[in-house]
């Protein structure tokens, strides 16, 4: 008879397992954590200005060194010293001022006439179809090509200028407007019925708002095409302006003075659009829109 503490053949005692020792809550929270390294975060000015910044960087370098030929273009060097020079005899800000009137009185004709007909075309289904057909039919001549017929049709003084510049300012403003217009939310303009809107207050409190952010975006295409219009307009028998000094300097290959030209029409349309931006900040406050994502 075998006693209790004999161990049966073939079996193995039991193993007493003990649990690992709890660790210190307090320790544990006491102890410090790794710190995450802040992303460096460059700001938004500097990285816009990086790619202009870039390009006279590479054009400097090149002019320097001399890959880029001065009788292919001038060094920026030469360009800023031709301003200075033209600054201080006064012929580019009267080129200036000539250029900035014809632009301004031709973007207030072309303003106009797309503000009229995108609100008729836009309003009204009978609008629609006696101007938005003609509009896109228009549209397809290019407008650098009817130079030739303002010359005959007005002359060769200012008008042919003013009206190239208004008919290259009036499409994108219609198209946008009233793209602007047709994409109203049908469903807000029934909401505004049912409060008691009439068809005025329709338009101004729904249609017209919803409008306003295509508007702005054509306000920016037209301002644009306004100064790149006026580029080729001043090429034709102009006396005065940006456009003629241009001229004057290809007949002469001044080619520090046709980069200082082209540099003060990209100057002034950047400040156009830049206007264009804080206007719509203030008129766009009410809606919220995607910024994008990222740093």
């Amino acid at each position: 008879m075998s006693s209790p503490n004999t161990t049966v053949s073939g079996t193995s005692p039991p193993t007493r397992t003990t649990a690992p020792p709890a660790p210190n809550a307090a320790k544990t929270a006491a102890l410090p954590r790794p710190r995450k390294r802040a992303a460096l975060r460059v700001p938004r000015s500097v990285r816009r200005a990086a790619g202009p910044v870039g390009l006279l960087a590479v054009w400097f370098l090149t002019s320097t060194t001399g890959v880029l030929p001065e009788s292919v273009l001038a060094s920026p060097v030469d360009v800023v010293r031709r301003a200075v020079d033209l600054t201080q005899t006064g012929e580019l800000p009267q080129a200036i001022a000539a250029s900035g009137r014809r632009a301004a009185i031709g973007f207030l004709i072309g303003a106009a006439v797309a503000l009229a007909l995108s609100l008729t075309a836009g309003l009204f289904r009978l609008g629609e179809d006696v101007i938005d057909a003609s509009m896109g039919m228009f549209r397809a001549i290019p407008w650098v090509g009817l130079i030739p017929l303002f010359i005959v049709w007005f002359g060769i003084d200012e008008t042919p200028k003013i009206a190239l510049v208004a008919l290259g300012v009036t499409y994108p403003l219609y198209f946008n407007i009233y793209g602007g217009i047709r994409s109203a939310d049908a469903q807000l303009i029934e909401a505004g019925r049912m409060v008691g809107l009439g068809r005025l207050g329709l338009i101004r409190y729904v249609i017209l708002p919803s409008a306003l952010p295509g508007a702005l975006v054509g306000l920016r295409y037209a301002l644009s095409t306004a100064w790149l219009a006026l580029v080729f307009a001043e090429q034709v028998n102009a006396d005065a302006g940006i456009g003629y000094l241009m001229s004057n300097a290809q007949q002469y290959f001044q080619t520090d003075v046709i980069v200082l030209c082209l540099a003060v029409y990209a100057v002034l349309g950047l400040l156009c659009d830049f206007a264009v931006r804080l206007l719509s900040r203030r008129l766009l406050a009410w809606r919220s829109s995607f910024e994008g994502e990222g740093a």
